[in-house]
């Protein structure tokens, strides 16, 4: 009975892998460039903005 060749089988895992992290590189630049991304930036930057505020309410009670 022939042996399983167990490093064959991970060069192939470690390919696919690769693959698709590539594909999704790939789809995440394109995002990018369409500015799709960008609306979600913006969201974000409220968030950061709400944060900020709050510090900035006890420093006046004080």
């Amino acid at each position: 009975m022939a042996k399983t060749n167990y490093s064959y089988e991970k060069r192939q895992r470690e390919l696919e892998k690769k693959k698709k992290a590539d594909e999704k590189a790939r789809r995440k630049a394109e995002l990018k460039s369409s500015g799709q991304e960008e609306g979600s930036e913006g969201a974000e930057g409220g968030d950061a903005d709400e944060a900020g505020a709050e510090p900035a309410d006890p420093a006046p009670k004080e």
